[in-house]
């Protein structure tokens, strides 16, 4: 996947399902890959504005056997094609695949996966945003130090009314709202 050095040095962690591409119980075939309305043009502007972006994903249905690992690279494709119809590319995509039960370092709310994409591209996780749809990510951004926006797409109000909104810094509609805080952020950090 094509890398490019963000302006900034700051990167925006997001979650797949729910977050950018639409929400499919058990997405196992790259035709159910939908985005979002409006996520396309949100990681635009992100992009726009310097920003690095980076998608972690835990795929447990990989660990279970549900789904073969050539299948998830097949999703990852079809969304990244469809990013890049929409002149979007990502710095990186990270996947989980082991099942919940593996207790392993990758898996969200664990910090593995984002530790992983700070080493590869060189950003400090603390001054990263986090945005997803569940408290597992959430849980995350919190870990990390990051920022934390909970997208009420996908998961989002489901999680909610079990209290990941507690945990988040910013509650949305979507990922073009959560777009809209960061670049607020950003911008008013650069003012000061």
């Amino acid at each position: 996947m094509e890398t490019l050095a963000p302006m900034t040095g700051r990167f925006v962690l997001l979650d797949r399902d729910g977050t950018i591409n639409q929400e499919v119980d058990h997405l196992d075939h790259p035709d159910q890959v939908a985005l979002i309305p409006g996520a396309a043009a949100a990681l635009r502007d992100l992009r726009s504005a310097g920003l690095g972006l980076i998608v972690l994903t835990n795929q447990a249905n990989v660990g279970r056997g549900l789904l073969p690992p050539d299948r998830l690279e097949e999703i990852n494709d079809r969304l990244a094609a469809l990013l890049s119809d929409e002149d979007v590319r990502l710095d990186g995509l990270y996947v989980c695949p082991h099942a919940p039960e593996e207790a392993c370092e990758c898996r969200k709310p664990r910090p593995g996966l984002a530790v992983r994409a700070a080493a590869d591209h060189g950003f400090l996780p603390y001054e990263a945003f986090v945005v997803g749809d569940h408290a597992a990510d959430m849980g995350l951004g919190r870990g990390i130090g990051a920022v934390t926006i909970l997208v009420r797409t996908g998961h989002g109000e489901d999680e909610l009314a079990t209290g990941a909104g507690a945990q988040a810094d910013h509650v949305v509609a979507d990922l073009s709202e959560a777009a809209g805080v960061i670049l607020d952020i950003v911008l008013s950090e650069a003012r000061r």
